[in-house]
């Protein structure tokens, strides 16, 4: 990777915003546990990352605004709409990927 500058601070935030886009528009029917089996983070991880980078550039930001950018709306709005209730296989699966990895 080379050293940070403008063109490669351009090129990460072009894909960050292209994969909330993706998680947004195109496939908001993912749920956040299957990303957590998968993956290991989910909307609710990349909101707190947003918000302990704006903070680490002095830009105040809590939860709820973090999660309105992460999820294009309000929390609760996009629970309401997309998120379905976790079943008792994607329980187990989620416990297991965190065995395996604990910060999952």
């Amino acid at each position: 990777m080379t050293p940070l500058d403008s063109s490669t601070t351009a090129i990460e935030a072009a894909t960050f915003r292209r994969l909330l886009s993706h998680l947004m528009q195109e496939r908001p029917d993912v749920q956040n546990i299957d990303l957590m089996i998968l993956a290991g983070f989910c909307r609710n991880c990349l909101s707190d990352w947003y918000r302990d980078a704006a903070q680490a550039h002095g830009v105040t930001m809590t939860r709820d605004e973090a999660r309105g950018a992460v999820y294009g709306m309000p929390f609760a709005e996009w629970k309401a709409l997309h998120q379905t209730e976790a079943t008792a296989e994607q329980l187990a699966a989620l416990a297991a990927a965190q065995q395996r990895s604990p910060h999952a």
